[in-house]
């Protein structure tokens, strides 16, 4: 009888056999395809130099033509260059608490919050009396250090507009430990299902009350239902900052998470609120 340790190791052995079979295949194919390249290249230089000897591409005083570009085209590239620096020394903290912070902050005072990025600063006017516990929450985790050294871990280009951000792993599966009540839901700005350019909103599990600390910031008028706390509007000069991150587009789907990451590298090295 095969014990499970010896069927564990002809499952390995089976499988890098399968992986070598690809890599030689793969090297075949190469070769065959850079012998087909290196063909097509010696046609194309032959017949270039038949051209140039018969005057296709010579002016009518036999040089060169003038008009003819000589500046090499640049190789197209699969994604459009990081528009951001290099994010401050420094690691996301793995915090975690087991209830909801107490209510700290005065909810009649207007609020603010900074995230200072790798791609510029994000200043976010809170909506303290319409969401406190929202503004508290981020009162407290930006007080903490919690938000400090993140990566906005999604970006997307297409349906909805949103830049995501808030979750100290990276994954889009992180939390702060404990879920907020829903907010603000009848905000005068959600008008037809759709949240405007500006919104600063909570994400959430899809059910109500579970928001955390996982919020998106929308950079394009995005339709999306009414069940997203919005608890912030972003400054004019915030929104560049987010049109430069949106510009530089988004990577493919990640197959585990399913996060289209931006092409940008946006982490946030510290994110502040400040009563004003």
């Amino acid at each position: 009888m095969v014990s499970q340790e010896q069927r564990r190791r002809q499952l390995a052995r089976e499988k890098f056999l399968r992986q070598q079979q690809r890599r030689t295949s793969a090297r075949r194919k190469a070769r065959v395809r850079n012998s087909v390249i290196a063909s097509v290249l010696g046609v194309i230089v032959i017949g270039s130099v038949a051209l140039y000897s018969t005057d296709v591409l010579k002016g009518s005083d036999g040089k060169a033509n003038a008009g003819a570009d000589t500046t090499p085209s640049a190789s197209p590239t699969s994604k459009a260059p990081d528009p951001c620096a290099k994010p401050a020394a420094g690691s996301a903290k793995k915090l975690s608490w087991k209830k909801e912070p107490a209510m700290t902050i005065d909810t009649s005072a207007k609020y603010t919050m900074k995230l200072a990025t790798t791609c510029g600063d994000i200043d976010v006017a809170l909506k303290t009396a319409a969401a406190p516990h929202t503004v508290n929450s981020f009162d407290f985790l930006a007080g903490k250090g919690y938000f400090d050294h993140t990566k906005c871990h999604r970006l997307t280009t297409s349906d909805i507009y949103v830049l995501q951000c808030g979750d100290p792993q990276g994954t889009g599966m992180g939390g702060p430990g404990y879920t907020l009540p829903d907010e603000n839901l009848k905000d005068k700005s959600l008008k037809a299902s759709t949240y405007p350019a500006g919104t600063v909103a909570m994400a959430n599990t899809g059910q109500k009350h579970t928001g955390g600390s996982q919020f998106f910031l929308v950079y394009k008028d995005s339709p999306l239902p009414p069940q997203y706390t919005p608890f912030g509007t972003v400054s004019e000069a915030g929104m560049k900052v987010l049109q430069k991150i949106a510009a530089a587009g988004s990577q493919p789907a990640d197959p585990t998470t399913q996060n289209t990451a931006p092409n940008a590298t946006v982490v946030i090295n510290k994110a502040t609120v400040t009563k004003s």
